[in-house]
């Protein structure tokens, strides 16, 4: 079983910037993939990036729609994957969560084996 624990969300304006942590705990393995999704009042839970690891490399993954003012990285010795939000926009406010499967599952959220229960982002015009 895998813990996941959001947090960094709060109240920002436009504009500004933003890190999301994901503290993973309980059964880990060498070889994972963590994924940030978000969801807006009313709108369906969107892909934001992915990192995914094994002992030989690295690699992230955004939407089709492409990289966007995020950037995803992971911290080795904690366990935490962090999501940096930069030029903040009001259509940035959702609801964040990270997900965590053994390898990467694609944009799909109802894939990822484990979620987190969100950290929430409001951006303020």
């Amino acid at each position: 079983q895998v813990r996941l624990d959001e947090s960094g969300g709060g109240l920002v304006q436009t504009g500004d910037s933003l890190r999301l942590s994901c503290a993973a705990s309980g059964r880990t393995l060498s070889s994972y993939t963590v994924a940030w999704f978000r969801q807006a009042p009313g709108k369906e839970r969107d892909f934001v990036a992915a990192i995914s690891w094994t002992p030989y490399s690295t690699s992230r993954y955004w939407p089709d729609s492409g990289k966007s003012r995020f950037t995803i990285s992971k911290d080795n010795a904690s366990s935490t994957v962090y999501l940096e939000m930069s030029s903040l926009k009001p259509e940035d406010t959702a609801m964040y969560y990270c997900a965590a499967d053994t390898q990467y599952r694609g944009s799909r959220p109802d894939v990822y084996a484990y979620w987190g229960q969100g950290t929430q982002v409001t951006v303020s015009s």
